[in-house]
């Protein structure tokens, strides 16, 4: 069982109305610095094996500030490009308002498995679900063979890669990845299991974070696969 906490980058001045994408150098604004430091500090109590981050600056400034407000030091923060944003192509830096005249925008929003970016740089989100749930997987096994099976790490990353690799914990397909929100720092919970993963939180700006810890073995030495607090109850008793 390994629990993966996802944290979305806090906001910029491009945040919103515009397809920022690979934008280089494009910083958190000041809403953003203190979102990101605020995440830090909700988080400040579980112990983390590693912080992952996007290669973006606006990734890499919530990780740090995260990190930095950390009870325990996490030590170097990890970059993984493959938590990167979506390669939008000829799409990036544009306004939402412009894109959704487009003929593609309908496609990314009711048949995404479907969209390819246009340019030469432009990426499928069906490639980009597939290169974060690799990258998700890949990281599960190293935490548990370098800390353990109930380990936590967190990775900072991008709304449409968060979306992505919700929808695929809950086993939906890449075209129902529309109907989750990921907003700007807000927290995505994941506990992966040997059975399935359990979505433990999605989209969550605020409140205690004490039950978000991995689950003590139980008397036989082994876990309950399910997350604390009865989460795991209608998974186990009340579904087919």
């Amino acid at each position: 069982m390994t629990t993966l906490l996802l944290v979305r980058h806090g906001l910029t001045a491009l945040t919103g109305p515009v397809l920022a994408g690979w934008t280089p150098a494009l910083s958190l604004d000041d809403r953003g610095r203190a979102q990101a430091r605020a995440v830090g500090e909700r988080l400040a109590g579980l112990p983390l094996a590693a912080v992952v981050s996007s290669p973006l600056d606006r990734c890499l400034q919530t990780a740090e500030a995260g990190a930095a407000a950390h009870a325990d030091p996490v030590g170097k923060i990890e970059v993984d490009e493959r938590f990167g944003e979506v390669r939008y192509g000829d799409w990036t830096g544009r306004p939402l308002k412009e894109l959704a005249e487009e003929p593609l925008w309908r496609v990314v929003q009711a048949h995404p498995s479907a969209a390819r970016f246009p340019g030469e740089d432009g990426e499928s989100l069906a490639a980009a679900q597939h290169r974060a749930v690799a990258a998700v997987r890949d990281w599960n096994a190293r935490i548990a063979a370098e800390h353990g099976p109930h380990a936590a790490y967190l990775v900072c990353s991008h709304g449409d890669i968060i979306k992505a690799i919700v929808a695929d914990a809950l086993g939906l397909h890449l075209d129902q990845f529309q109907r989750i929100e990921a907003a700007p720092a807000s927290l995505t919970v994941i506990r992966y299991t040997e059975l399935r993963p359990f979505l433990v939180r999605l989209n969550d700006t605020g409140g205690n974070v004490d039950n978000l810890l991995p689950p003590p073995p139980d008397d036989r030495g082994g876990d309950s696969g399910a997350p604390r607090g009865g989460e795991g109850d209608a998974a186990v008793g009340g579904g087919a």
